[in-house]
């Protein structure tokens, strides 16, 4: 047993990527060393070979992708990890974007012979809106690569990050024989990852055997120049968010994966104070506090759950406690707070800060609520952003109308889409980032809900959250009958037909704020 206490084990993080960069299947070797799945295979493996995977929804094991944030808890060594695998694909980034407030770090991984993609690049900036650190597994060795120089310094001038390389590579392709730990001096082979071999320096004659002589001669001169030339690990600028360490290895061979897991034990933080709006709470306070980040419906179809998802943030988290809904002010039980391997699930006793809980609960708890043993506590920082593609939903039978509204609430809950309801009385409309989460939609309720809906476009392009002293907000929306719309929590929304549209009203009307950013919070 460790005799550290409960905060310090913990590692919250997340995995970002580029879509195909090889996120999932980390994820899934990460799983392997905590024992929550004794099988993995490749991304597009038979389910009935596995037994826990993080990619759980039909149409992520139809098409390979990532759609939904999948939470995993487990050990490994003295450490708890609370492991959030975000989706890879943008048309999902509303729910990236509210993962990333639920950790501590995140392990970015690169193609390594794509580089960084736009997608990285994306999610790197929000991590480094919120100062995250970032550890940097450069995947996908065993296959032909670019020259790791040109990958590092792609790194440090695509991200403005300064890179420190903690292995190297020996070979890659066909050749790829393994790694080289530069502040050791151990090689481990690609066919002994948990055997590694103590060398003498890059010029050692066991990893001439490894290689042909000339991958030798370029390996041995790549790592006295990466040694000489290349920044050292500094851990301050690292938790400071200006440095990253570099992995090098394959997910799919599971090489390399030991070394990411204990240099996040190592060097990830443990749990941080986390900012609300009336102070900062520390997570080794003695009451328990936590926000949710994500809510997720029908996980087990047989059950009709609705699970939402809460990051500890301080205290102790136990089993049928009583918790303060701070929007409401009302009290909640916490009957069967749960921890997550994916799909699978087991009633979780306590927790600590820094853990992720799946609290069960019928339509109570919503994206952005805070939890508290009594403090009036509202923790900042999960937002709602504009749509950019406005759609209309439309259902053949006229019957089921009511049961589409109150699905579609439920989908908005979770934050599959937004929902905006026109005040003229037409069609609920539903606002997305991209093209796929309208398949998601169509997919989860024709499978969930039994209703099948085909999309119209809509003369409205772009909408806007809009707020103003009384008499001026009833003016304008008195002047725009027709454009007018609420939104899930019944905030007034304006639809306008082209930016340009957009644009003109906000000069016209100086005292309105048109606003592409809603805090959760400021809706309840």
């Amino acid at each position: 047993m460790t005799s550290q206490d409960p905060v310090s084990r913990r590692r919250t993080f997340a995995i970002i990527s580029h879509p195909d960069a090889g996120k999932t299947t980390l994820t899934e070797k990460l799983l392997l060393f905590g024992g929550a799945i004794q099988l993995a295979g490749e991304v597009r493996a038979k389910a009935n070979r596995r037994q826990t995977r993080s990619d759980w929804m039909g149409i992520e094991r139809e098409r390979g992708i990532s759609v939904v944030t999948s939470v995993m808890t487990f050990e490994y060594g003295d450490c708890v990890y609370n492991l959030l695998d975000t989706p890879g694909h943008e048309d999902f980034s509303e729910d990236t974007y509210r993962t990333l407030t639920a950790v501590d770090s995140a392990i970015m991984v690169i193609d390594a012979a794509k580089g960084i993609e736009a997608r990285t690049r994306k999610l790197f900036e929000v991590c480094r809106l919120r100062d995250i650190p970032i550890l940097t597994f450069i995947n996908k060795l065993d296959r032909e690569t670019r020259d790791p120089f040109d990958l590092l310094d792609e790194i440090e001038k695509t991200l403005a990050l300064d890179v420190a390389p903690l292995t190297w590579p020996l070979g890659s392709g066909r050749s790829f024989a393994g790694t080289y730990d530069l502040e050791h001096d151990l090689v481990r082979r690609i066919d002994r990852d948990s055997e590694p071999t103590k060398v003498s320096g890059p010029d050692d004659p066991f990893i001439k055997s490894l290689l042909s002589e000339a991958d030798f001669r370029d390996t041995r001169d790549q790592i006295e120049l990466a040694r000489g030339g290349l920044k050292t690990f500094d851990k301050q600028s690292f938790l400071e968010g200006h440095l990253t360490p570099v992995f090098f290895g394959s997910a799919l061979r599971n090489f390399g994966v030991r070394d990411l897991i204990d240099a996040l034990a190592r060097f990830a933080p443990p749990p941080q104070g986390l900012e609300a709006a009336s102070r900062k709470v520390d997570a080794r306070e003695d009451k328990m506090s936590g926000f949710v980040f994500k809510i997720q419906a029908n996980m087990d179809p047989n059950h009709r759950d609705r699970i939402a998802f809460m990051r500890v943030c301080s205290g102790k988290l136990r089993r049928g406690m009583k918790a303060k809904l701070v929007r409401t002010g009302k009290n909640i039980a916490i009957n069967s707070p749960q921890f997550f391997f994916a799909q699978d699930r087991q009633l979780a006793e306590e927790a600590y800060a820094g853990d992720v809980v799946g609290i069960p609960n019928h339509g109570t708890l919503r994206i952005g609520d805070t939890l508290t043993e009594g403090e009036d506590l509202v923790f900042r920082g999960v937002p709602s952003f504009a749509p950019e593609l406005l759609r209309r939903v439309k259902i053949g039978d006229a019957m089921k109308a009511k049961k589409l509204r109150e699905a579609l609430g439920q989908m908005a809950e979770e934050g599959v889409v937004q929902i905006f309801l026109p005040s003229d009385g037409s069609n609920a409309m539903v606002g997305v980032v991209g093209a796929l989460q309208l398949d998601v939609l169509a997919e989860r309720l024709a499978a969930e809900y039994g209703l099948e809906v085909s999309f119209e476009t809509s003369r409205f392009e772009t909408c806007r959250w809009i707020t103003a002293k009384d008499a001026e907000l009833d003016r304008f929306m008195r002047a725009h009958p027709s454009s007018m719309a609420a939104d899930l929590d019944g905030a007034p929304v304006f639809l306008a037909a082209s930016a340009w549209d957009l644009k003109y009203e906000q000069d016209k009307w100086p005292e309105v704020t048109f606003s592409d950013i809603k805090d959760y919070q400021k809706a309840a």
